[in-house]
């Protein structure tokens, strides 16, 4: 599938199917204990990302690329950052929006659409936490050849790594009611797309298991 076409699969998903599951899964409220390993492995990933940044981000200019409901984006901009956060679902966009809390030291912006338009501007940092899982090994490249020339600093990212495990989970996953179901990841080895990358230097940094959560977090610099 094309970059274009895997958006649109993922934006109908998000926006369409699965907005109050991911609205109840990214807020305190109880969830079953599949969904809890998922909590407490993208609160790790978080940390893994957040870590990989300076540790004073004021006035930093940051784009948290699918920021989902706005979690990490609240965690830079309260650090001083000045965070974009850009999402193809405008459902989880709004919820973001709402979600914002007071008094944050940085600035923030919501907006729904593509992390690769330009009219974004440049910036000092990207994160993409968990919505590059979706794309081809092209398209990851793609991806980072486009943006590549707007980073100042790194861009740190996840995939879905390359494992037994992962692959057996995603198999039992097919017979959960399609609600709860996102769309197919592509599992990938850091060090293949290491390979194929035709700008800048690819690092792997940490690799998140939580129950039904596992994901790889990369660090690119131009």
């Amino acid at each position: 599938m094309t970059y274009e076409a895997t958006r649109s699969r993922v934006e109908t998903y998000f926006d369409r199917t699965a907005t109050k599951t991911w609205e109840r899964l990214t807020s305190d409220a109880p969830v079953s204990g599949v969904r809890a390993t998922v909590r407490a492995g993208r609160d790790r990933m978080r940390d893994v990302l957040i870590g990989q940044l300076p540790r004073d981000l004021t006035g930093l200019r940051i784009l948290d690329a699918g920021c989902g409901t706005g979690a990490l984006a609240f965690e830079l901009a309260a650090r001083g950052a000045d965070v974009v956060g850009v999402d193809i679902s405008p459902q989880l966009i709004d919820i973001a929006k709402k979600r914002t809390p007071n008094g944050l030291s940085g600035s923030l912006r919501f907006a729904a659409g593509d992390m690769l338009d330009l009219a974004l501007g440049d910036f000092d940092h990207v994160v993409a936490m968990d919505s590059m899982i979706y794309y081809t090994q092209a398209d990851i490249c793609a991806i980072i050849a486009d943006i590549a020339p707007r980073i100042r600093g790194n861009m740190v990212f996840t995939v879905a790594p390359r494992t037994p495990l992962l692959m057996a989970m995603w198999r039992i996953g097919k017979f959960f009611p399609s609600g709860d179901r996102s769309p197919t990841m592509v599992p990938h080895s850091p060090a293949k797309l290491a390979k194929a990358l035709t700008t800048g230097t690819l690092r792997d940094v940490e690799r998140v298991n939580s129950g039904f959560y596992i994901s790889n977090a990369l660090e690119f610099r131009p």
